[in-house]
């Protein structure tokens, strides 16, 4: 499998484009080089921390000028999920309000005293009462779905714990995992992207830092899947790992030659 076909590189964000509030060296002109051969690209990241908008203006900030259409969360992919599954019901949150007003706009109503459905999301605003509070309705038994499972966020300095460490401390205090995670390695991000972009998936190619989510989900999609080695995997861990790309690069630019 090669680049040839493709016609959109879904690219990882943090450890993949940038580190942190760091762009990663060759980034824009990957993203240059891209245009130029007739391609285009849209950022796909699982960190439901932030919506779309927050990305725009962090790219913008970098040098690369781009819009929502570019930008696919896992939160927006879930809101998506819920109306599709769930329309009309209250949601419970355990998200920041980045997460909330990406339900908001999608017209999903979150009520956190009287929910008929729990939204896990990564809760930068976390407290304890939060997690009593949600621990109490997914042992209630309501319908328990996730925006994606990372458990650690890369940062400049090393990681800080992701949505996946909460998942286990949940699941720890009631014995319940999420009915339904929509993020990378998940389909539900995928059927979203699809949905977007009115491409198939032998058009697409997933490009990322991570094995377990990013090359996850090319390989469970069907798609193209591309390693960059400027976040959290090593050889290491490649060499250990069952889960293979198709290509390896070191980072982004190393691509720019054979499109």
């Amino acid at each position: 499998m090669g680049l040839e076909n493709v016609k959109c590189f879904l690219l990882d964000m943090d450890g993949t484009f940038y580190l942190g509030g760091q762009l990663i060296d060759g980034s824009l002109d990957f993203i240059r080089r891209v245009q130029e051969t007739g391609r285009d690209y849209m950022f796909l990241t699982n960190n439901s921390s932030h919506n779309a908008n927050f990305y725009v203006e962090k790219l913008a900030k970098m040098g690369l000028v781009t819009d929502r259409s570019h930008v696919m969360t896992s939160g927006e992919a879930t809101c998506e999920k819920l109306n599709e599954l769930y329309p009309g019901k209250r949601v419970f949150l355990l998200g920041n309000e980045y997460l909330a007003a990406e339900l908001a706009e999608a017209g999903i109503t979150v009520d956190n005293e009287h929910p008929e459905i729990v939204v896990v999301g990564f809760d930068t605003t976390l407290d304890y009462q939060k997690m009593w509070d949600v621990c109490n309705f997914v042992r209630d038994g309501l319908p328990y779905i996730a925006t994606h499972p990372d458990f650690n966020c890369p940062t400049e300095t090393g990681f800080m714990p992701d949505i996946g460490a909460i998942m286990d401390f949940i699941a720890a205090s009631t014995g319940r995992r999420p009915d339904l995670i929509v993020g990378k390695p998940h389909t539900g991000i995928v059927e979203a992207v699809l949905r977007r972009t009115g491409l198939s998936v032998g058009e697409l190619a997933m490009v990322g830092d991570r094995l377990y989510t990013d090359i996850e989900t090319g390989v469970r999609s069907g798609m193209l899947s591309i390693l960059v080695m400027t976040g959290e995997t090593t050889e290491e861990m490649l060499a250990e790992s069952a889960t293979k790309p198709d290509l390896k690069f070191g980072r982004l630019s190393d691509m720019n030659d054979l499109l």
